[in-house]
Parts: structure tokens; C-alpha cells; sequence
């Protein structure tokens, strides 16, 4: 929950924000894109990191730099400060995405689709109730107050994981794993995809295929998790230049999206596992280009609240449901497969919010309408193309298992 309000307190009051430092929302975009590429660095440093100081140890530092760095927000300083505390901000809640992300998959097996729909869960209560905050302290005056609670609930939370850390579970350090057979640095480096046991590697043609099917996966993460932060980050600002909503009212739009994605993310786990965790996908990403396509075409105050929320719900379980799918199509490095997708999604959440905000700031809010729904067309595509993959390489498994060597 702390996550999701830190990740989106940018968003939430964006558009006061921009006014109060004379700038764009180019800017406001290269903001974001600052915190998100922070979070790709935390992401991808997170397994050496584990090694070096343990996963309590790392887990604890990351919510303690992030109450900080929340704080210092509160603070307003130059807007060159904020552009430069910002990767900071993002190198921790890569770190804690990783490490918590990583750690469920491998504890909960079959039950994964639940158990991070769940976890997806409380970071859209988080997403949920910041909108709502926001929108109250703009109204008072008082927007930057929005970074001081995050800040206090990222101390809280560390306060948290220091007493009731699960020490027969995960050991004093967290250096014990429950689930992939991972070390300290979240698995051999040389366990390759399919394989059960350190040491063999898949060659030839099932190598290549598990390579394009993870790049597959990587692609989809960079698309939808760039879509979403750029869609819960400007939804706002578009209200205001084209509907003619006030700040306060138009930051409450972010809570329809979120209010569909926790409701969505009660059941995404179950209806995956009864449907499928590849169909999940198809169907969800359908569901949510067909909403954007509506809201391109017609851009009226109704239309864009209403298929909002279908569209947060349609998306509530693709971040939760593709770390699964991945995770099964191309088994054995949980740990090390789970952070390159996170870092994938921050990516895209670092370079799309800024290609939006230039959008914005360039051309008429309409273009960036559209900019969204191809974006939700692409995730269709990308979609099948990895569900073609993954029967490909399931069958070629099961038929040559002397691929392996």
C-alpha cells in the first residue's frame, strides 16, 4: 500500500505542482521519469544488493531512504532538487518491488495468481486513497503535505518490517529462500529456463525461443506498466485542459481507475487460475484497448470517469497475472526473471510519462488520447505473440527433453 501511494503521489497533485514551480508538464513529466529510471536502477542492483547485505537488511534501508526522500518533497525545494532526489525516490521502490515481488512468487507455488493478486491488491488501496488525499489538500492549499504522508507511512512501515520480520521463515538476514533454490544473489546464474538443476543450460532452438518469449514478456511490461503510470499521472491535467474540471475534482478521476483496479484485483487471481493466466491477459488487454478507443473518440467528462473505471478493471491484474505467467513459461530464476520485469515496467513508466507530458504541452489533449489506445492495441499483439511462443517452447519441452544438456 505504501508503494502504491508513493508511486502515484506525483500524479495526484502534478497539476498544482507545475503551477507552483513555472514549469511544464514536459517537466513534470521528466519528474516522473527521473523516479522511474531510479526504480529500474534499485530493480536490476537488487539481486547483487541481496548478496552483499541480506534481504532484511536491504529491505529495511529502502523504506527508511524512502520515508526520507518523501520528506524532503514536503519540503519544495528547487525544482532542480526535485529532479535530482527523484531517482533516489525510485531506487527504493524498485529495491522493495523486487525483493517483495520475488519472494511471493517463490513461497506461494500454485497459489502465486492469488497470492499476488492479493499483494496488487493493497498497492491499488494505496493508488485508491492518495487521489482522494490529494484532491482534500489541494483544496486547502496544501498539496505538498501528500509527500509528507507517504513519508510517514513509509516510516511506519519500516518500523514494521524491523519488529515482526518472519525470521523462521526467511532466516535473521532473509538469506533463506522459499522456493526457486536461490542463494544469496536470487539463484545460479547458471540455471537456465526449464532446467531443474545448476549447471545445464538450454541451447539451440529451445534456448532461443525461451530468449524471445522472455523478451516478449519484457515488452509487455515496458507497454503496459508505462501506459498505466502515464494514464493515472496525466488523466488529471487532461480533465482540466479539455473538460474544464478544477484541480480538486479533476485528481478524484484517478480514484474511479483505482477504485475498478482493487475491486478487479479480489478476483483476478481466481478468474486466472480458472481461465488461464495467458487468456487473463488477452482478454484483459482487449478489454482495456476497447475502453481507450472509446475515450479517444469521444473525450467527454462522463465518458472519460465511466470507461475509466472499466478500463482500471480490465488492467487490474496484468502487472500480478504477467509476473506468474512468466515466471511459469520460463521457470528456475524466479528472482532474477521477476526484477528484470519490474525493471521493464519502471522503464516504460520512465520513458512514456514523458512522451505524454510532451504530448500535452505540443499538441492537443485528443493526440494523447490516442497515444493511449496505441499503446493497449500494442499490449494485444504483444500478448499473442508471447502466448505463440510459450505453446512453441511447452511442447518442445515435452517432446525433446534432450534439448537440455
Amino acid at each position: 500500500m505504501t508503494i502504491g501511494l508513493g508511486q502515484l503521489v506525483v500524479g495526484s497533485v502534478l497539476e498544482p505542482m507545475v503551477h507552483a514551480y513555472g514549469v511544464q508538464y514536459g517537466d513534470g513529466g521528466q519528474l516522473v521519469m527521473n523516479q522511474f529510471l531510479g526504480g529500474l536502477a534499485g530493480t536490476m542492483a537488487a539481486p547483487l544488493l541481496i548478496g552483499r547485505i541480506g534481504r532484511r537488511g536491504l529491505l529495511l534501508a529502502s523504506f527508511l531512504g524512502m520515508a526520507m526522500m518523501e520528506f524532503i518533497y514536503m519540503t519544495q525545494p528547487e525544482w532542480g532538487a526535485m529532479l535530482a532526489v527523484a531517482p533516489l525516490t525510485g531506487f527504493c521502490f524498485g529495491i522493495i518491488e523486487a525483493l517483495i515481488g520475488s519472494l511471493i512468487i517463490s513461497a506461494t507455488g500454485e497459489r502465486a495468481n492469488v497470492a499476488m493478486s492479493r499483494l496488487e491488491t493493497f498497492f491499488g488501496l494505496g493508488a485508491l486513497i492518495i487521489p482522494f488525499a490529494g484532491a482534500a489538500l489541494i483544496e486547502a492549499g496544501q498539496w505538498k503535505l501528500a509527500f509528507g504522508i507517504v513519508g510517514a507511512l513509509a516510516a511506519v512501515t519500516f518500523v514494521l518490517w524491523l519488529t515482526l520480520w518472519p525470521t523462521e521463515l526467511l532466516g535473521a538476514r532473509g538469506d533463506a529462500h522459499a522456493g526457486d533454490g536461490a542463494g544469496h544473489g536470487g539463484g545460479d546464474a547458471s540455471l537456465a529456463p526449464g532446467s531443474s538443476t545448476p549447471g545445464r543450460r538450454w541451447s539451440g532452438r529451445a534456448g532461443r525461443r525461451y530468449g524471445l518469449l522472455l523478451g516478449c514478456c519484457a515488452l509487455f511490461f515496458v507497454v503496459y506498466v508505462g501506459m498505466e503510470m502515464s494514464f493515472v499521472h496525466y488523466l488529471p491535467s487532461m480533465l482540466v485542459q479539455e473538460n474544464g474540471l478544477s484541480d480538486a475534482s479533476a485528481a478524484l478521476s484517478i480514484s474511479a481507475f483505482w477504485v475498478a483496479m482493487t475491486l478487479g484485483r479480489l478476483i483476478s487471481g481466481q478468474l486466472a487460475d480458472r481461465i488461464g493466466g495467458g487468456m487473463y491477459l488477452l482478454l484483459g488487454s482487449a478489454l482495456g484497448a476497447a475502453c481507450f478507443l472509446v475515450m479517444a473518440l469521444s473525450g467527454g467528462t462522463t465518458e472519460m470517469f465511466v470507461f475509466s473505471f472499466i478500463a482500471g478493471f480490465a488492467f487490474s491484474g496484468l502487472f500480478a497475472i504477467g509476473l506468474v505467467f512468466t515466471n511459469r513459461a520460463v521457470p528456475g530464476v524466479t528472482e532474477r526473471t521477476t526484477s528484470l520485469l519490474i525493471a521493464c515496467g519502471l522503464l516504460g513508466g520512465a520513458i512514456m510519462p514523458k512522451l505524454i507530458g510532451w504530448a500535452l504541452d505540443q499538441y492537443a489533449v485528443s493526440t494523447s488520447r490516442w497515444l493511449f489506445f496505441t499503446f493497449s492495441a500494442a499490449m494485444i499483439a504483444i500478448v499473442l505473440a508471447a502466448l505463440a511462443l510459450a505453446r512453441r517452447t511447452s511442447r518442445s519441452h515435452t517432446s525433446s527433453p534432450s534439448t537440455a544438456q
